[in-house]
């Protein structure tokens, strides 16, 4: 039960579900591309990455000084969601490439 309250969280916000759906769309992206795309403070942006990680659905991994951000493969509830998600129709910021 607490597995599930914590993905019903998650997504209980748009910009998380805007992430999530990017990345669907994206693949593996660094965070500073998810900070130029999303025009996000980085302390709110890793806020939300932390909460989607904590809920499973989400990667990461560093190389070099970046911190690359994908989906998991997930299943279940989660891959039910996930594909719901790709169904979306809403509005995603264009994917910005960082100088790093």
């Amino acid at each position: 039960m607490e597995e599930f309250l914590k993905v019903i969280s998650a997504l209980k916000d748009e910009t998380r579900i805007k992430i999530l759906k990017f990345l669907l769309i994206h693949k593996e992206r660094c965070v500073c591309e998810l900070e130029a795309s999303f025009n996000m403070l980085q302390s709110r942006l890793s806020r939300h990455l932390k909460i989607l990680k904590d809920a499973g659905f989400l990667n990461s991994k560093r190389d070099g000084k970046k911190v690359l951000y994908s989906i998991k493969e997930v299943s279940g509830f989660k891959k039910i969601t996930l594909k719901e998600i790709q169904n979306i129709e809403i509005n995603l910021p264009k994917l910005k490439k960082c100088a790093i």
